[in-house]
């Protein structure tokens, strides 16, 4: 029988100090998610795992109550975006309005971190967003108004008629999130008004209301809209532009363009996703030549695996990387570039591996014909790469959908992991 004194006495964590390390590790793990969503190595599950340990952390939170949001109040001394993401889930959750209000217009100062805020609200479940969705959608301040739209859009929600209103807002960020919106909803009744807005003053506006109208079937006045936005590289809406003006053109109306780029040296990287995207098989040998070059083997062999399908990696069709190859940020502070590597994750292609498979299997691919992941784009068979897909894979498998049924909703690929297992099982069901 064991006495009182035998008992061994352990010191209490301290609520605070456990709520500062859920506030760190969230803040954390959404800088990771980042990354990881538009990432060439991820698929679902990896996101969900992610996912899961992030939610884990942002239950911690909320349970610690008043501690909870002391940390992430002390944690917004960094006001990064992993920092507001979290500190404005937690204000959701709790209906904290002054809280919210108090975070919006903190994101809203700090443009880098609104994409944060965003998604923070996008994060959030139904039920906690009721009355706070509406109020936002309300707001007179264009700032909140984008947020409640970009958050609808993360719920596959449509906004309703809010979202006209927006599309012609003076404010030209509301009216780029609206032109987004109309396009990722599905709402062919705003195809005209999408189709108008290509003329708008604000390059961002012009670029969302060309995709848009091109989502909703429209296909021939974005296009020149597009070709504009992919000329201006440097910008994540010139990759965008590039990559849906390739899915929309034939291999022949895609041949000059791709030629253009191919010589020019700040361009080849750009022509190489551009006939990834185009998905015709008479690239292939142009690209299994640049799998030897260290700058453009491993998006080459991204561009290979979205024509053919194939897995590198998991058939062991990858190579060690060249010695003494270094990439993305390094320690030494005396460096400007401080830039990741637009190539992590990807495996190194081995040439001759590849090139002895192309050999055996040239046959099977038609020239002049698109494929996308070993096949003709089809609604069944992008759906499969939705659920099984790398991150970008699935990014692109969401658009081709689009563009084969004009009018549909956009598959959110940047939802947290178990909506999107949710919504993926509920289509299956269908």
């Amino acid at each position: 029988m064991h006495t009182a004194a035998a008992i061994p006495r352990y010191a209490a964590v301290p609520v605070g100090l456990v709520a500062m390390r859920h506030a760190e590790a969230s803040a954390l793990l959404c800088n990771q998610r980042f990354f990881l969503a538009g990432s060439a190595h991820a698929r679902l599950h990896h996101l969900r795992r992610l996912d899961d340990r992030l939610a884990a952390h942002l239950d911690g939170l909320a349970v610690a109550g008043e501690a909870g949001r002391q940390a992430c109040d002390a944690a917004l001394g960094n006001a990064g975006r992993g920092e507001v993401f979290a500190a404005t889930v937690l204000a959701v959750v709790n209906h904290d309005l002054p809280r919210l209000d108090r975070l919006l217009a903190l994101a809203e100062a700090l443009p880098a971190v609104r994409e944060a805020s965003a998604l923070a609200v996008g994060w959030a479940a139904a039920h906690s967003l009721r009355g706070i969705a509406k109020e936002l959608l309300d707001s007179p301040m264009a700032f909140r108004r984008s947020i409640a739209i970009a958050a609808c859009d993360a719920h596959m929600v449509d906004p309703g008629v809010a979202l006209a209103g927006a599309m012609a807002d003076s404010d030209a960020m509301l009216r780029a999130q609206a032109l987004r919106a109309a396009g990722e909803c599905g709402r062919t009744d705003l195809a005209g008004a999408c189709l108008e807005a290509i003329a708008d003053p604000d390059p961002a506006c012009r670029f969302w209301a060309a995709r848009s109208a091109v989502l909703l079937g429209e296909r021939h006045r974005p296009v020149r809209a597009l070709h504009d936005a992919a000329l201006m590289p440097g910008t994540h809406q010139s990759l965008q532009a590039l990559s849906l003006l390739f899915k929309l053109a034939t291999a022949e109306q895609a041949a000059p363009l791709l030629a253009d780029m191919r010589d020019k040296p700040a361009r080849l990287r750009d022509a190489v996703r551009g006939a990834g995207a185009v998905g015709d098989p008479r690239v292939v040998p142009w690209l299994l030549s640049l799998m030897d070059d260290p700058a453009l083997a491993r998006v080459a062999g991204e561009a290979f695996s979205t024509i053919t399908g194939l897995d590198l990696a998991w058939l062991d069709l990858e190579c060690r990387p060249p010695q003494d190859f270094e990439s993305g940020p390094d320690d030494d502070p005396a460096h400007d570039d401080v830039a990741m590597d637009e190539d992590d994750g990807l495996p190194w292609p081995d040439p001759a591996k590849l090139g002895d498979w192309w050999r055996a299997n040239a046959e099977r691919f038609q020239p002049g014909q698109r494929y996308f992941m070993g096949a003709p784009p089809a609604w069944a068979h992008c759906m499969a790469v939705l659920g099984s897909g790398f991150q970008r894979q699935r990014i692109a498998a969401a658009e081709h959908l689009c563009l084969l049924r004009p009018g549909s909703k956009l598959f959110p690929t940047q939802a947290p992991a178990w909506r999107q297992s949710r919504w993926l099982a509920q289509t299956q069901d269908d």
